[in-house]
């Protein structure tokens, strides 16, 4: 008996990754949690990775996520399309990638406050802290790079 693979329109439209992960390829932290996360995944392709500082990033296809929204807070899209951000996101790729255990007391009620606070103070200064210009200048030099129209956020 001889069996051939379903076609492409025979084969519903499902997703490997279990959680799509925005990070700024251009943030030197950043990039060496990526490279962590990715060594831990292994090539399973449970976490998708999703340079936001890619020319080509777009909003549609990252929950909808702007540029500027996702360079203020780190954010994770979910393959039902719901997006969540700041810690809960390490909480949940870490889950994915078996390491739940690390993040794991930041869902605590007493921690979990304190480590949001933190991150939200990390957040607020890390392009400062990784001698990076402001979110002002580089969202104005990306528009001019990429002809981007801007929001209200620019005033950052």
């Amino acid at each position: 008996m001889t069996t051939t693979a379903p076609s492409a329109a025979e084969v519903p439209n499902t997703t490997a990754w279990k959680i799509k992960l925005l990070y700024d390829g251009d943030c030197p932290l950043c990039l060496r949690e990526v490279n962590f996360l990715r060594k831990k995944d292994g090539g399973r392709g449970l976490v998708a990775f999703t340079d936001i500082a890619a020319d080509d990033y777009s909003p549609e296809d990252n929950g909808g996520v702007d540029f500027a929204t996702a360079m203020g807070r780190i954010h994770a899209v979910l393959p039902n399309g719901t997006t969540i951000k700041n810690v809960e996101v390490f909480r949940q790729v870490y889950a994915v990638l078996g390491l739940g255990w690390v993040y794991a007391p930041t869902g605590w009620p007493l921690i979990g406050p304190l480590v949001d606070w933190i991150y939200g103070i990390w957040a607020n200064w890390r392009l400062a802290m990784t001698g990076r210009p402001s979110l002002k200048t580089i969202l104005a030099e990306r528009e001019a790079l990429l002809g981007e129209g801007c929001s209200d956020r620019c005033q950052v």
